[in-house]
């Protein structure tokens, strides 16, 4: 329910109207400017909460792409590695509470539908879901905060969530991150604060190109966690050497202006997938890509 205006704070009270007067409430934050909106919403675990629009009356700052710029490439044994080789741990929130999880609902199954008794195992099964989802989102925002502060281009991967969620043997480890969460957290932050965020191309080579020579190898497994390039003889990580190309890659946008690829969108991988590389890959003598020219 939305209360388009006559909405005021006073201490720890809201009020809404007259008819509902005003209502105890635990504000996380102090806020200036003028009230738009508020949203009322109750959640599955039966706790209310209230979202306050406000009018700041400030302007949106321009983009910029003077200072640091990182890479970050997301995974699931480490949640986050960025371009200059920091490592975030997966804090799998779904696997600490599945234990407490999976004792709340076999008690739910138990009882009989329709009940009182049913009612009150549901609410406790959504207390436990509500604080899952409490907690990844807690975890989200403050690294993306801590990213969005000490960076001023912020590149990460444009991942088809939705696609990679249809592997039901990772879709619950998937779905448990949060990447399109930490994404959009990550972007309107930037925007906020007049930072620039760039996403790459989901089939730019980011992990099986080295970003010291740009040779790109053929094939490499997920199995693999280190390689060493065959040109450059590199010994790479392959989560930092993705996060470095991504880097790269969005800074290479950005000074062009375009997010085509280097030929104009025309060059084109097997099974249709883009190379923004290929033309980029050393052409030596002992490369693998050699090609002789007469």
């Amino acid at each position: 329910m939305s209360y388009p205006a006559n909405v005021t704070f006073e201490g720890d009270y809201i009020k809404l109207n007259r008819k509902i007067g005003k209502i105890y409430c635990r504000r996380h934050r102090d806020f200036e400017g003028t009230i738009k909106t508020v949203t009322i919403s109750k959640n599955s675990d039966g706790k209310y909460y209230a979202s306050v629009l406000v009018d700041d009356g400030l302007d949106k700052p321009e983009a910029s792409t003077e200072g640091k710029a990182i890479g970050i490439d997301l995974g699931l044994t480490d949640f986050a590695v960025t371009s200059d080789g920091s490592k975030f741990d997966n804090p799998r929130h779904l696997a600490k509470h599945q234990q407490n999880l999976k004792r709340k609902q076999q008690k739910l199954s138990r009882k009989q539908k329709g009940s009182n008794t049913r009612k009150k195992a549901r609410r406790l099964v959504a207390k436990v879901h509500s604080k899952i989802s409490r907690c990844r989102e807690d975890f989200l925002h403050k690294l993306s905060r801590k990213i969005v502060n000490e960076n001023q281009v912020i590149a990460v991967e444009n991942l088809n969530v939705k696609g990679m969620v249809k592997n039901h043997k990772l879709a619950k480890a998937i779905s448990d991150c949060g990447w399109g969460m930490f994404c959009t957290m990550l972007k309107y932050k930037a925007e906020r604060e007049g930072k620039t965020y760039v996403e790459v191309d989901r089939f730019f080579p980011s992990s099986k190109t080295c970003h010291v020579c740009l040779n790109q190898v053929e094939s490499l497994p997920l199995d693999i966690r280190n390689w060493t390039c065959e040109h450059c003889h590199t010994n790479h990580d392959r989560d930092i050497n993705a996060s470095i190309n991504i880097r790269n890659e969005a800074l290479r946008i950005l000074s062009l202006g375009t997010s085509d690829t280097a030929n104009g969108g025309s060059v084109r991988r097997l099974g249709g997938k883009i190379s923004c590389l290929l033309d980029a890959t050393p052409n030596e003598i002992g490369s693998p890509n050699y090609i002789a020219c007469n």
